[in-house]
């Protein structure tokens, strides 16, 4: 909610004249947005890492704060201590169902190859040289992607090239929830990770009006209030590299129709309806011995 007000205050601020904002640019040589701690905290507390920022002037963005001692390691240490992102990630590798006796991965990979067989038959069956020809490229470039969620060693080069952020189990995990989000220990789980996109996507749009702000007010300059290259700096933090979250908008690409979702095993439906299902092994195993305890005690108080 916050992020959506501040989407809309720069809908006032572009009421303003460029002539207005020169009244007072001045006083902002140590208040732009690209000298914001708080904004800068908050990216990298979030999971934005530095190797996906775009370069300041071929340096560092930590050159702005080297002034500023306090400020530095304040940005160092959110640098350093695990971010949002990191947290969700962990999270998400405990999904119940990933490992044992339902092995979604399993599943979905015996669903995925059914559905492309039947695809590569009806292709094969295709009279057409240029539409066969056309449906190949599709089917191959369609296979290409769903190795990517079978195969760690693809999914980990995907990483390594920026296009993704997540870990090949903590992914599985995103796609599982997102496929039985209906039922009840995913609904919550669901919900959190729609909230996560919320935030990737508010942020890019506050990105985008800042920008068109800044054009209007400078131009193309290449000189910004803070020192930096100005529009032309800001349109590039526009890019795919600054979505922390990337992977959870792009799930959909692997989504399959509901008739067609691996069914739950009794055990698994037992178990997404179980209270501990999403917590630490550890924690779960507790929650279990504390649970008997005190039906054990229900039992002997006669309740």
């Amino acid at each position: 909610m916050i992020i959506k007000l501040l989407v809309d205050q720069v809908l006032i601020l572009e009421t303003m004249t460029p002539l207005d904002f020169m009244d007072f640019r001045d006083y902002l040589s140590s208040a732009s947005g690209f000298q914001s701690l708080q904004f800068r905290l908050l990216e990298n507390k979030i999971g934005i890492k530095t190797e996906h920022r775009v370069r300041y002037n071929q340096t560092n963005y930590r050159r702005v704060y080297e002034s500023r001692p306090e400020q530095l390691e304040k940005l160092v240490a959110t640098e350093d201590e695990p971010s949002l992102s990191d947290l969700v990630q962990a999270w998400l590798e405990r999904t119940p169902g990933l490992e044992g006796d339902f092995n979604f991965p399993a599943r979905y990979k015996a669903t995925i190859d059914k559905i492309m067989a039947e695809s590569l038959e009806k292709i094969e069956a295709e009279e057409n040289e240029a539409m066969k020809t056309h449906l190949m490229t599709s089917y191959k470039n369609k296979k290409q992607q769903f190795d990517s969620i079978f195969d760690k060693s693809v999914h980990d080069a995907l990483v390594k090239r920026g296009e993704r952020r997540f870990s090949h189990k903590a992914l599985q995990g995103a796609l599982m929830i997102s496929m039985y989000s209906e039922e009840p220990r995913f609904h919550q789980p669901h919900t959190l990770l729609m909230a996560l996109m919320d935030i990737d996507s508010l942020i890019t749009k506050w990105r985008y009006n800042h920008v068109m702000l800044v054009q209007r007010m400078l131009g193309s300059s290449t000189l910004g209030t803070g020192g930096s290259s100005g529009y032309q700096y800001l349109r590039s933090t526009l890019s795919e590299r600054y979505k922390v979250f990337i992977d959870l908008f792009n799930l959909s690409t692997f989504l399959v129709p509901r008739n067609l979702v691996p069914p739950l095993t009794p055990q698994m439906k037992s178990t997404l309806r179980t209270h501990m299902s999403m917590l630490d092994p550890k924690e779960a195993k507790g929650a279990t011995a504390k649970t008997g305890t005190e039906n054990g005690l229900k039992e002997k108080n006669g309740h």
